[in-house]
C-alpha cells in the first residue's frame, strides 16, 4: 500500500484504528505493541507470545490490501503465508468485502428457521465446480468442523467404526480430527483419543492394503500434505487408495482445505489425478480470508445417510449468511480471475528459483518440492529456521514452517502474487539463508531451548 493510499484511508503513519476501548484517542503504534504484546504475555499464551516475537519480531499487523500486509509502524511485508493459504485471493478482496458488507446491511446472522437464501446458493455452487458427482454440502465454520463431519458421515453410512490415516497428517485439533492427525506432540497430553483408529505411512500402498479391513469406515488422507511438510503423493497413489476403498466397501475421504480452490493449479488437487473420493472436505481459501468458513461436500450415495436424520449433524453459526456470501464471491473472483492457472505459471517460476537457491546452499536447504503455489522448502537443520524467518521479516517477507515438521519453510502466498513479486521474495530469502549459512554453528542450541519453552520440540 502506497503511502498516499494511507493518507487516503485517513489514518497517520503512527496511529491505527481501531481507537483504544479505554478512551477515545487512537494509540501510539508503540504504545500499540507493547499493549498487544503485554495482552499476549497475560491473556493469551506467554509461551505463544515469546515464539512469536521470535519470528516476527514483535511486529503488530494493522491493515492488508492484495498480497502486502502493513504494521502498525507502517512497515510493509510480502505476505507468503496469506493466513496458512486462507487468504488465496488476496487480503481484502474488494469484491468479498462488498459482499460481505452487503449482506451485514441485511441479515448477518440466519434466523435457524426460515430459509436461507446464501446457504443454498453457496450449496449448488459447490456442487456445480467439484468434480464427479459430489453435490450434497454441509457448511461449519473451519476445516477441522468440516472433518469431523465427514468422519461422523462415513460412520454413519458405513456402519463401521474404524479410520485410517496418514503419517505426517493434519487435519485439525478438535478431539476427533486430532486423533486422525499425525504427530505425537499434538496428540500425547489428550490421550486416550478417539479408538478405532490405524495410522500408516503416506504413500505406502502396501501398507493402506493391509490397513484396510471388512470394519474400515473410511481412509481420510490429504492429496499433499501441507503441515506434514508439503509432501506429494507419490505416481498412482490415490487411484490405489480409491481401489482399495472401493475393494473394501470404505468411504474415501480427500482433505483438500488447505489444497482447495486453486492452490496447486487446479480448483482441486484430486482433479489432476482423476479421482472422485466419497467426501470432500473444504475450508481456508473458501472464505476469501474475509470469513471463517468450512464445508464437506458428499455424493448422493453416501449422503443418503444424513438424508434420513436432517437434524443428525447440525452447527448454530454453520452457514451463517455473511460466511456464504464471502464463499460465493470467492469462488467467483477464483474463477474469474483464473487464480489456479496463475498458481500453476507462477508456481513453476517461484520452485525453479528456490531450487537454484538450494544449490548454492546445499548446508542449509534440503530439497525443494511443492505444486502450484504450495511450497516447501526444507532445511538441513530446524535451527536455521531461526535466523531465516526473523531475518525475511525485517527485509520485508512473511513466511512460517510447517507444522508437523518444523524444519520445513512454507511459501504459500495469495494466488494474487505477481511474478515480479515472486522475485522479490526470493532475493529475501537468498539472503536469509545466506546468513543462516554464516552462522550455522551457533543456532542449534538456542533454537532447541526456544522450541521447547515453545512445545515445539518433543521431550
Amino acid at each position: 500500500m502506497s503511502d498516499g493510499a494511507i493518507r487516503n484511508a485517513g489514518i497517520a503513519e503512527n496511529q491505527v484504528e481501531p481507537r483504544s476501548l479505554r478512551g477515545s484517542f487512537p494509540l501510539s503504534s508503540q504504545d500499540i505493541v507493547e499493549d498487544t504484546l503485554t495482552n499476549y504475555r497475560r491473556f493469551i499464551n506467554p509461551s505463544l507470545a515469546l515464539l512469536m516475537r521470535v519470528f516476527s519480531g514483535g511486529r503488530v499487523e494493522a491493515r492488508g490490501q492484495g498480497v502486502y500486509v502493513e504494521d502498525t509502524e507502517g512497515r510493509r511485508y510480502i505476505d507468503c503465508l496469506a493466513g496458512f493459504g486462507s487468504i488465496s485471493c488476496g487480503h481484502a478482496h474488494p469484491k468479498i468485502v462488498a459482499a460481505v458488507m452487503e449482506q451485514l446491511q441485511l441479515l448477518p446472522a440466519s434466523t435457524k428457521v426460515f430459509f436461507n437464501k446464501p446457504l443454498a446458493d453457496l450449496s449448488k455452487l459447490l456442487a456445480e465446480i467439484t468434480p464427479g458427482d459430489l453435490q450434497y454440502s454441509f457448511i461449519c465454520n473451519s476445516g477441522a468442523e468440516a472433518v469431523e463431519g465427514a468422519l461422523k458421515l462415513a460412520k454413519l453410512f458405513t456402519k463401521r467404526t474404524e479410520i485410517v490415516f496418514m503419517e505426517g497428517a493434519f487435519h485439525g485439533k478438535t478431539l476427533g480430527a486430532l486423533s486422525v492427525s499425525g504427530r505425537n506432540l499434538y496428540k500425547q497430553p489428550f490421550k486416550p483419543l478417539l479408538p478405532h483408529v490405524r495410522q500408516v505411512p503416506f504413500g505406502d500402498i502396501e501398507a493402506l492394503t493391509t490397513a484396510v479391513t471388512p470394519n474400515t469406515a473410511a481412509v481420510l488422507l490429504e492429496p499433499i500434505q501441507g503441515e506434514g511438510g508439503v509432501n506429494l503423493s507419490p505416481e498412482g497413489y490415490l487411484q490405489a487408495a480409491q481401489a482399495i476403498c472401493q475393494e473394501a466397501g470404505a468411504l474415501l475421504i480427500f482433505d483438500e482445505v488447505q489444497t482447495g480452490f486453486g492452490r496447486t493449479g487446479t480448483l482441486f488437487e484430486c482433479q489432476q489425478e482423476g479421482i472422485v473420493p466419497d467426501i470432500l472436505v473444504l475450508a481456508k481459501a473458501l472464505g476469501g480470508g474475509v470469513m471463517p468458513i468450512g464445508a464437506f461436500v458428499a455424493t448422493p450415495r453416501v449422503w443418503k445417510a444424513f438424508k434420513r436424520h436432517p437434524l443428525l449433524h447440525t452447527s448454530t453459526f454453520g452457514g451463517n449468511p455473511l460466511a456464504c456470501r464471502a464463499a460465493v464471491a470467492t469462488i467467483r473472483v477464483i474463477l474469474e480471475e483464473k487464480l489456479p492457472d496463475r498458481a500453476q505459471k507462477l508456481g513453476k517460476i517461484f520452485i525453479s528459483e528456490l531450487e537454484a537457491i538450494r544449490r548454492r546452499f546445499p548446508r542449509i536447504i534440503a530439497a525443494v518440492r511443492g505444486k502450484g503455489l504450495l511450497i516447501g522448502v526444507e532445511l538441513q537443520k530446524e535451527g536455521y529456521g531461526l535466523t531465516i524467518f526473523p531475518e525475511m521479516v525485517r527485509r520485508g517477507v512473511i513466511a512460517a514452517f510447517t507444522l508437523n515438521n518444523p524444519k520445513v519453510i512454507r511459501f504459500e502466498p495469495p494466488l494474487v502474487i505477481t511474478e515480479d513479486q515472486i522475485r522479490q521474495v526470493i532475493q529475501v530469502f537468498e539472503h536469509a539463508v545466506k546468513k543462516a549459512d554464516g552462522l550455522r554453528g551457533r543456532l542449534a542450541s538456542v533454537a532447541f531451548k526456544i522450541g521447547q519453552i515453545a512445545g515445539l520440540v518433543e521431550l
